[in-house]
């Protein structure tokens, strides 16, 4: 269990307050607060995946997600939250993704939205955040400066800090995701539910998705392994678990996975610590290749956040760590990107391309749905 101060105290979440933990039923009831606003994303397959991975891969699409991410959901909730004990005002910090949710979030609780932004992030998201009415606050570029700006918005608005991914709500909210997943997976191997999957792939930043992503997941599949995805040149989380502490970077911070930038905070740690089997580590070039492979084969506009748990679910090392895991979800996180940069990218990635007889070697999903059995399955 994962402590956090109930109600909105300062920024940092740490203010004289009664504590609440993230938990399978704080996710449940997440689920029932945000549903009439939010989508039930789709789940997608790929056969050409499936042969580049040797498994069965079921992609939830959270690009598809309101406003872009997943961020919509643990936002809205953290927003309702707040609502309802009082507050007009909702102050948060983002790099792109969860200022957009908090704007969206705040346009559907009726409060304003004040949103930290920094000087680096991308143009497409501040654009996006402005758009959806919020009034931005420019900082330096760092969770320090993040957090110090922040500070100072809540205490000038008398607002409620909603952590982009540190809250619990937010990190309930986000949890949905996982609940979803597990029910869709069901439906689509026919199996119980309890063999639906056997792990989940979750690209990893802040913390706030994997984490309420694995409080789900376990929850209703205790077997089922939550592997963590991150850049190696964002490595916080995997050297964090290492070390059983939270460490913050090393130095500056560049990856074109410019969503995970962020480092693990007090509520996510245990849950990453506790709940998450694995972390991979993914270089620039995997990503760009697997980005680029997800806009040619899938047709879906994921950006290179996302594009770090696809990396990961085609690797030698997820393989060569975990040959036995045959059904395998990913969550394909977001979609914002900036459209020149992405041409780029993609123009100069390397094509990722299924290994010689891959098809052969490699079980071939139930086609159920059209009465056509897997290759070498009972007619």
């Amino acid at each position: 269990q994962v402590a956090r101060l109930l109600g909105c105290g300062p920024a940092l979440g740490t203010g004289p307050m009664a504590v609440a933990a993230v938990t399978l039923d704080s996710v449940r009831e997440a689920s029932e607060r945000i549903r009439p606003f939010v989508h039930r994303t789709p789940i997608l397959t790929s056969e050409f995946f499936d042969g580049l991975s040797c498994r069965h891969l079921v992609f939830k699409c959270e690009v598809l997600q309101k406003t872009g991410s997943f961020k919509a959901r643990g936002l809205l909730n953290g927003v309702l939250a707040a609502k309802t004990r009082g507050f007009n005002a909702v102050v948060t910090h983002s790099s792109g993704n969860a200022g957009q949710a908090m704007a969206w979030a705040a346009n559907i609780a009726d409060v304003q939205a004040h949103v930290v932004v920094p000087n680096d992030a991308p143009e497409i998201k501040k654009s996006a955040i402005q758009g959806y009415g919020a009034r931005m606050v420019f900082c330096e570029p760092g969770t320090a400066n993040r957090q110090a700006a922040a500070q100072r918005v809540v205490e000038e608005q008398k607002g409620c800090m909603v952590h982009p991914y540190n809250d619990v709500d937010v990190i309930s909210g986000q949890g949905t995701a996982g609940l979803e997943l597990v029910e869709q997976a069901g439906e689509l191997w026919d199996h119980e539910t309890s063999a639906a999957l056997d792990a989940v792939i979750v690209p990893v930043g802040g913390g706030g998705l994997i984490g309420g992503i694995a409080t789900a997941v376990k929850g209703l599949l205790p077997g089922c392994k939550i592997i963590g995805a991150e850049p190696a040149r964002a490595s916080d989380a995997f050297r964090s678990k290492k070390a059983g502490k939270i460490l913050d970077h090393e130095g500056p911070v560049h990856t074109m996975a410019d969503g995970l930038k962020t480092t693990l905070g007090s509520n996510t740690f245990p849950l990453v610590r506790d709940l998450v089997d694995e972390i991979f580590l993914v270089e620039e070039e995997d990503i760009a290749s697997a980005t680029r492979a997800v806009w040619e084969r899938m047709k879906l506009a994921i950006e290179p956040s996302a594009g770090v748990g696809v990396a990961v679910a085609v690797s030698s090392a997820f393989q060569e760590k975990f040959p036995e895991l045959r059904r395998v979800g990913v969550i394909l996180c977001g979609g914002n990107v900036d459209l020149a940069a992405m041409s780029s990218l993609i123009a100069k990635a390397a094509p990722l391309v299924a290994p010689a007889g891959a098809g052969e070697r490699c079980p071939k999903r139930p086609r159920k749905d059209l009465g056509i059995p897997a290759k070498g399955s009972p007619p």
